[in-house]
């Protein structure tokens, strides 16, 4: 979450309880189409009801703090934005309305996805639900002209007190703190997020968590993933509870997910509401030692025969004041107990270009005694000149090691490039030696052709074929797509040298051609060659079509003068002379 924005208000009772009957109303009035969970009351921090459990990459923020304030009650219709003479909006109208910039990198950001990840069914107003609850529309819309934050915007540090505790894992690069981790930005990516999940959403050539188009296209990928479709509830919630693990979080989120739906409109940056309650307003933070309350002690009630003060005189001696009390160190976490990486038995990555790998990257974190460790963020991320991706075209995933110690890495993909890349698995938030995978893709490959058609390829001398040829290309059975070919007039069974006559193809200038190369089949595993001519030489002569991965097939073509016999002989015609 932000730093602390405006007034900070405490959440006690009577807050609690109007945002219960807040919550309460708007499920009521859900939207068709929302999904019908339950918004129960708005616990404080830290009574959270059971949730779900989070996906497998922690999430976004690190669980840092949120807004907590609700839409109001009466939903706003689309209206106008405020005018400059200052004439009043009613309040559902101030809420209504969403930074000028800020709404175009939720509509840009929705706009990509829809194009790259239809399946998920992104809509924008999501991304405004959750840009109001983490930092109020970029603290309404104090940004510049590029989008980018007017000063930063950092949650707490993630110390372990009150929060969760993330080591440093950017050096302070995004934000300024070398010893933990706090969220950044409009959308508060924790670094170790940021740093696969970052998006170059204004197209500038750099991922900036600070910038509003960067963090709302980096935040429509992160909800996209898993395959998740948002138009789905469980999906959604999935999504959700992936950013923020909590269901207080989810209930705020989907209240103005619904509260967006029913009507928005566009105002001035930085004229936007900002929110005022925060999740962790009321909730007892770990005290520091300079704020620690000293103990009372009693005096002495022996005298001191040595004077207490400068100057003689017997009295009691003043105590000595008590030790500070020495700060409880963070527990240890599971990750602290990783001493190295080990691999968990993963097989050879081979893939052809355009499909998936079938065997899956397995890692497993070991204590220095080599027992598994469980709950240790693994980071997976792709590198070397490739297209390869993971399933759903991210390049780096983070997985959560099991019972076993194990993480299991996405489903490779492997893109058009062929030749090896590395994987990598890295511990997230600990130094530890990373552990690198080669996968190779090899090149589209068909193991047979066969000719679409069984009619006999004929031509006259000087004519051209009636028919093209054309083949089908399978792989084990499957549509063998996109798979290089080439095609070869031989002069023989035994002799794949080219044919210098008979039939031949004409290039761009319609000169003879016997031999074309960088033939591809296609989305249908289909080949049809461009026509074929003869020329006065008749006789037998074969075609000779072979792909990547070894399928060969030769086609018979005969050039043969016209049978005279089949047609009644012409009547006598004058001579020529």
């Amino acid at each position: 979450m932000a730093a602390h924005f405006g007034r900070r208000l405490r959440k006690g009772a009577a807050t609690t309880a109007v945002a219960a009957a807040a919550v309460a109303a708007l499920s009521a009035s859900q939207a068709p189409g929302m999904p019908g969970e339950d918004h129960g009351t708005q616990a404080t921090a830290g009574a959270s009801a059971p949730v779900p459990p989070a996906t497998s990459d922690g999430n976004a923020t690190g669980n840092s703090p949120y807004y907590t304030d609700l839409p109001p009650l009466n939903s706003p219709n689309p209206s106008p934005s405020p005018s400059a003479t200052g004439t009043p909006v009613a309040q559902g109208d101030a809420e209504a309305g969403i930074p000028a910039t800020v709404l175009d990198a939720y509509k840009k950001a929705e706009a990509e996805l829809r194009a790259a990840k239809p399946g998920c069914n992104l809509p924008w107003q999501l991304l405004a639900a959750i840009g109001k609850v983490e930092s109020g529309q970029a603290r309404g819309g104090r940004v510049d002209a590029y989008g980018t934050t007017i000063g930063r915007i950092l949650g707490p540090a993630l110390d372990g007190h009150g929060f969760a505790l993330i080591k440093d894992t950017d050096h302070g690069v995004y934000d300024g703190n070398t010893e933990y981790d706090q969220a950044v930005g409009p959308m508060q990516f924790i670094p170790s997020t940021w740093a696969w999940a970052g998006r170059d959403g204004n197209g500038d050539g750099k991922k900036d968590p600070n910038n509003v188009y960067d963090a709302a296209l980096a935040a429509g990928h992160y909800l996209c993933r898993n395959g998740w479709d948002l138009s789905r509830e469980d999906g959604l919630h999935s999504a959700i509870l992936s950013y923020n693990n909590s269901q207080d979080y989810l209930n705020t989120v989907l209240s103005w997910l619904e509260y967006y739906r029913k009507g928005t409109h566009s105002v001035p940056d930085g004229t936007g509401s900002v929110p005022t309650r925060r999740s962790d307003d009321g909730t007892p933070r770990a005290k520091s030692p300079k704020h620690s309350k000293v103990p009372k002690t009693k005096p002495d009630p022996k005298p001191d025969p040595k004077p207490s003060t400068p100057g003689g005189g017997h009295g009691s001696p003043t105590p000595a004041p008590p030790k500070p009390p020495v700060p409880p160190k963070p527990p240890q976490t599971p990750t602290d107990t990783v001493d190295h990486l080990q691999d968990a038995g993963t097989a050879k990555l081979t893939a052809m270009a355009g499909h998936g790998f079938t065997e899956q990257i397995g890692t497993r974190a070991e204590t220095k005694a080599g027992k598994a460790v469980a709950k240790v963020r693994i980071r997976f991320t792709i590198t070397g000149d490739t297209d390869a991706t993971f399933a759903g075209g991210e390049t780096v995933a983070t997985v959560a090691t099991d019972a076993k110690g194990v993480a299991l890495a996405p489903a490779l993909q492997a893109g058009e490039k062929t030749g090896d890349f590395k994987v990598m698995a890295t511990v997230v938030g600990r130094t530890v030696a990373g552990l690198g995978y080669t996968a190779t893709v090899t090149e589209r490959a068909a193991d047979t052709l066969a000719r679409t058609s069984d009619t006999p390829l004929t031509c006259t001398p000087g004519g051209e074929f009636a028919d093209q040829v054309q083949v089908k290309a399978t792989y084990k059975g499957a549509v063998a797509d996109k798979v290089a070919a080439t095609a070869t007039l031989i002069k023989s069974d035994t002799d794949a040298t080219e044919n210098d006559k008979g039939p031949y193809f004409k290039d761009a200038d319609g000169k003879p051609v016997r031999t074309l190369t960088g033939l591809r089949t296609d989305a249908k595993g289909l080949l049809t060659l461009p026509k074929l001519y003869a020329d006065d030489t008749t006789g037998t002569f074969l075609l000779r079509i072979t792909t990547t991965g070894g399928a060969t097939l030769t086609v018979e073509l005969k050039v043969a003068a016209a049978d005279s016999s089949a047609s009644p002989s012409p009547s006598p015609s004058p001579s020529a002379s």
